[in-house]
């Protein structure tokens, strides 16, 4: 004989009921069936509210009772020929009776006891299991109904009656085990106690009552309908990419249910569990697919972890106080002191010092806990040798589940590595000397993410999630969109990686999905967006938590740089194209750096000295093998170069420098890269980063711009530098003369400054054939790194310096390494 029940969302509506009543059919075929049914889908929450509507004297209880009534009604007469309806009908109408009987005496009363609610619920189960049992019959199909009030007998702890097995066992075999008949239809959830008044199971139950039934005649399993096929490694509601657990253990299912799996009700597991008779988790909706089998031999799929689960409205009650060490008997008292005023401890964690113990509860506990327990170590606190119990709420757990973690070390360091890596703050932590269950305590706020980022740790063969926010889609920022969707396809299946940009913001507007953006259609969907406002911005990524976040400044802004410490505070790597952070003052510079160190964040910014070219990477990979840089030389200006490389004294040197600004290579203020400010910046930058703290002061600009030409607006400087041409034609002539080349030149020397001596310097020379630099054509930059390795021939790092596709890739490669730290 086998045991089926079919939860509430399995008999939601006729035609879901019509599923059931096939697989019942299909079933009954193989052997002998004890079907146990739930409420209709939302009854219970129905009748409850009857219930407080009524104890609140609010007359509303009689909509809702019509709206039961009706419900019940149309149920029989869609399922059930006319022929057949009378007595069934007859059947409903009494019980509604009895319920709008029940809810006056509670609207008179004004009072709800547990008792009086156990009564009420239990007519959600007594409608569904008649009606389904009649519709049966109409079939053509012998059912008998039993009263599990008969069959179950309990205490009176009403809400969550506790079972007497020995009876309730007894009149098991006495209903069924005596009886000739083949199917045998059964309410679930409700039950008796030794008076014959109605208690209940507690919500869930009715999985209880099918393992009851099934314990008792020793089933050869138990089916769970439901609307899922199967416990999952993580809620699929949370984690898009959960995978149903083909098979689990018995204990593995019973640590997944305690700790929040919704799936199956956590006392079912227990009867069933002596017997050694399998559990199925099968889906009414998909009746053919294979579902999760419970049971003790379960097989090894190859995962150390079965499946991740979690516990919200937890409450962290921490009692401490050096006059707890060596003395006995505090545990004892601190948890009578809770069993006393009947709180659950959800989780138990003692330091070995003996200084603290930290129990969780649930919130909703918190408060009297409090109560009980300083009352209970009262002598203690007045005498300070124990602090006043701390109460921490807004808390969940979150556990890892597997029969296999005890065989494997690192489980719990990968755990936690991948918790720090996002920032999630871990507050507490328990593991079972059993090894099957390794459980933190978090804030509720970083549950989902907790939860997502351990999945793909333990799960994900396929995919880790990035989800990347854009400051800036103007030239660059476009190109790098662009980029990202034309590369979404191979860096899945190439790096495993999927990419989705959630956020971007430009000047005007701002648009943050959490589905992520289609780049097919960003601009539009951007032009949509809300008005722009960078600080909103910044506060919606902090809020939405997402695992893996990267925020990428393509912009020149320095509002846009001012976000950077507050998201690198919350674990959000940054990339920055934009120089102002770096090349602001040395110490906000070193803040921003030591804060990506501390919050294990990246903010990696290759683009603010080379554009595309690795030389910050290179500089980097120096420093970390042990060498020591002594000098640098470079011409760090794609722009300068371009100018200088196109303007042969025959075009005016206004418009070379405007065909650079024209094709992107400038910034968007020329004069930042004419005056050769924006080559100190980077100078400066690779200075910072070769270790040398210094300031925009301690550079030295020999420029070669007539002051004239940097004043008033762009409209300005570009008439200024026609009127200055013979200027400009003189310095080319000169260079010419010698048979050199002008290059603007960044210097750096590792040297302590003295007697007003500058540690770098950047302006025109005039470059011979001889010279690294002379080589140098296009928009090219060029760094030769002097270190104490390459003394005499540089380190050479040398391409294309500017435009915005190379410039965009750079910000690409820079989010890919963001990615891979992760």
């Amino acid at each position: 004989m086998k045991v089926l029940k079919f939860g509430g969302t399995s008999v939601a509506s006729t035609e879901i009921i019509e599923k059931v009543i096939d697989i019942i059919k299909e079933k009954l075929n193989e052997e002998s069936l004890v079907v146990v049914i739930s409420a209709l889908g939302g009854t219970t929450d129905a009748l409850l509210e009857c219930g407080k509507l009524a104890a609140a004297g609010n007359e509303g209880y009689k909509d809702k009772l019509q709206e039961i009534e009706q419900r019940h009604i149309t149920t029989v007469k869609e399922l059930i020929p006319i022929q057949h309806q009378s007595a069934l009908l007859s059947l409903v109408k009494k019980m509604c009776n009895e319920i709008e009987d029940l809810c006056n005496g509670i609207f008179l009363l004004n009072e709800l006891s547990p008792r009086t609610i156990d009564k009420l619920l239990s007519y959600g189960e007594l409608f569904s299991s008649h009606i389904i049992t009649a519709a049966l019959t109409a079939k053509g199909i012998a059912a008998k109904w039993i009263d599990s009030q008969e069959a179950i007998k309990t205490n009176s702890d009403f809400g969550t009656a506790n079972v007497n097995f020995p009876a309730t066992n007894e009149n098991i075999h006495h209903l069924i085990g005596q009886s000739d008949e083949k199917l045998f239809l059964v309410p679930g959830f409700i039950a008796s106690d030794s008076k014959n008044i109605t208690t209940t199971l507690g919500r869930g139950g009715s999985d209880y009552t099918a393992a009851i039934f099934a314990a008792a005649i020793n089933a050869s399993s138990l089916e769970i309908w439901t609307d899922v096929s199967g416990m999952m490694t993580a809620d699929p509601r949370w984690v898009a990419n959960a995978k149903i657990i083909s098979s689990i253990s018995y204990q593995e299912a019973m640590e997944l249910s305690h700790f929040g799996a919704k799936v199956i009700y956590p006392p079912t597991i227990q009867p069933v569990l002596s017997k050694n008779i399998p559990i199925w988790i099968k889906n009414t909706f998909a009746k053919d697919e294979h579902g999760t089998v419970i049971k003790n031999d379960a097989e090894n799929d190859g995962s150390i972890i079965r499946g991740i689960s979690s516990i919200n409205n937890v409450a962290l009650l921490s009692l401490e106080g050096s006059g707890m060490v060596g003395v006995p008997g505090f545990s004892k008292r601190l948890f009578e002191s809770l069993s006393g005023a009947s709180i659950n401890v959800i989780l138990i964690t003692q330091g070995s010092s003996e200084h603290s113990i930290c129990v969780g509860v649930d919130a909703i506990n918190a408060d009297n806990a409090k109560k009980v327990i300083d009352l209970a170590f009262a002598g203690e606190i007045a005498m300070l040798r124990v602090e006043p119990l701390v109460v921490e709420k807004d808390l969940s757990i979150v556990a890892l589940v597997g029969d296999h973690m005890k065989s494997h070390p690192g489980i719990s360091g990968k755990m936690f590595g991948a918790l720090g890596k996002n920032g999630v703050n871990v507050r507490a932590i328990a593991q079972g000397s059993s090894e099957r269950n390794i459980s933190a305590v978090i804030s509720t706020a970083d549950v989902r993410k907790a939860i997502n980022v351990l999945h793909e740790e333990f799960f994900e063969t396929s995919y880790k999630q990035i989800n990347i926010f854009i400051a800036g889609a103007g030239n660059v920022g476009s190109k790098l969109l662009r980029q990202l969707h034309q590369q979404q396809k191979f860096l899945r299946d190439h790096l495993r990686l999927q990419v989705r940009v959630v956020g971007i913001i430009n000047s005007k507007k701002s648009i943050v999905k959490n589905e992520g953006i289609d780049l097919s259609d960003w601009e539009n969907e951007l032009s949509n967006g809300n008005n722009s406002d960078i600080r909103q911005f910044a506060d919606a990524i902090v809020e939405k938590n997402l695992r893996n976040s990267v925020f990428v400044d393509v912009t020149a802004s320095d509002k846009v740089a001012e976000v950077y410490e507050g998201l690198l505070q919350k674990v959000v790597s940054v990339v920055a194209c934009n120089k102002i952070a770096c090349s602001s003052s040395y110490g906000h510079y070193k803040i921003l750096k030591e804060l990506a160190n501390e919050f294990n964040a990246s903010f990696l910014f290759e683009t603010n000295v080379g554009a595309g070219l690795p030389v910050i990477g290179t500089l980097t990979d120096l420093l970390r093998s042990g060498d020591k840089v002594q000098s640098i030389e470079a011409v760090l200006s794609g722009t300068l170069n371009f100018v200088f490389n196109n303007y042969d004294g025959k075009r005016l040197f206004a418009d070379v420098v405007k065909q650079a600004q024209d094709e992107g290579y400038t910034e968007p203020d020329p004069r930042l890269d004419l005056s050769g400010k924006d080559v100190m910046r980077k100078i400066m930058i690779l200075a910072r980063e070769a270790g040398e703290k210094i300031e925009m002061d301690d550079i030295a600009n020999n420029s070669f711009m007539p002051a004239s030409c940097m004043e008033g607006s762009v409209e300005n400087f570009y008439s200024e530098m026609k009127k200055h041409e013979d200027h400009f034609r003189k310095l080319y002539q000169e260079a010419e003369k010698n048979n050199c080349k002008l290059k603007f030149v960044a210097s750096y020397r590792n040297a302590a400054p003295t007697n007003g001596v500058v540690k770098a310097s950047v302006g025109l020379q005039h470059i011979s054939p001889e010279q690294d630099l002379y080589h140098l054509y296009g928009k090219d930059n060029v760094v030769l790194f002097y270190t104490d390795r390459y003394k005499e021939q540089p380190l050479v790092v040398k391409g294309a310096g500017a435009g915005a596709d190379v410039t965009a890739s750079g910000v690409f490669a820079d989010i890919m390494r963001a990615a891979r730290v992760q």
